[in-house]
């Protein structure tokens, strides 16, 4: 990072929050099963810690176990209440539970990174260049993305009739004068603690993107995930 960026970074603190829930549905036990020799919550504490823009790292869970590997790795604890631990719990809650804790440690949250356990194809360099952005475009939110030129959806309705949604197949364009797709990824979001808790959102009005490879997109819900992601994470981090 420039000089210019670390005279404001005295500004801004960067604190990570990583929600990592018992429950799951796809894969038990799944934020702490082994994923290229270690905890797949571990990947995720560990680019954290190892990413020069974050202050703390925190680990948010209703589960003792998934607290004691986090403590293992170097995370902070915070014991998530049942009542926001369940399925239908957002994010957003945990985040908020999460906050509150934190300030009540005396410590002053400006900006809270937080990594989805589950999309470990990540680096330390990703996160910093993500604070960075965050920090010189004057942002209040971000996501992270991968970029796609010719990704077509389309609709079923209930009738069976088939219908694209993001472009118009009537009128097919070239691939050279498509507009540029933003995929959220779902890998990190960035957003500061104000926003957070006046919108009780991830994202406020001021939203930026960081750009990730497209391989790095994947996430892990089930058992082909974990084998897919296992070979991406051999074949471009683990080099």
């Amino acid at each position: 990072m420039d000089k210019a960026l670390s005279d404001q970074e005295c500004a801004v603190r960067v604190d990570a929050i990583i929600l990592a829930r018992g429950g799951s549905k796809g894969i038990p036990k799944k934020n702490i099963l082994e994923f290229c020799g270690k905890p797949l919550l571990a990947w995720s504490i560990e680019q954290c810690l190892q990413a020069s823009s974050v202050n703390t790292v925190w680990v948010s869970s209703d589960d003792d176990q998934i607290l004691r590997i986090a403590e293992i790795y170097g995370a902070k604890l915070i014991k998530r209440p049942e009542e926001i631990s369940g399925d239908t719990a957002t994010s957003e809650s945990g985040w908020l539970h999460a906050a509150d804790y934190i300030e009540g440690k005396g410590v002053n949250l400006d900006a809270i990174l937080a990594p989805q356990v589950t999309s470990p194809l990540r680096k330390p360099g990703d996160i910093d260049r993500a604070v960075e952005k965050f920090i010189l475009e004057d942002l209040d939110s971000l996501f992270a993305s991968s970029i796609v030129d010719d990704l077509f959806f389309w609709g079923e309705g209930r009738d069976g009739v088939m219908t694209s949604i993001n472009y118009d197949y009537k009128h097919r364009k070239r691939r050279q004068d498509l507009q540029k797709q933003i995929i959220e990824s779902g890998s990190f979001y960035l957003f500061d603690s104000k926003t957070l808790r006046l919108t009780n959102n991830r994202f406020g009005k001021r939203i930026g993107y960081h750009e990730m490879e497209l391989w790095q997109m994947f996430e892990i819900d089930d058992v082909n995930d974990l084998r897919m992601c296992s070979a991406l994470m051999r074949e471009f981090i683990l080099v």
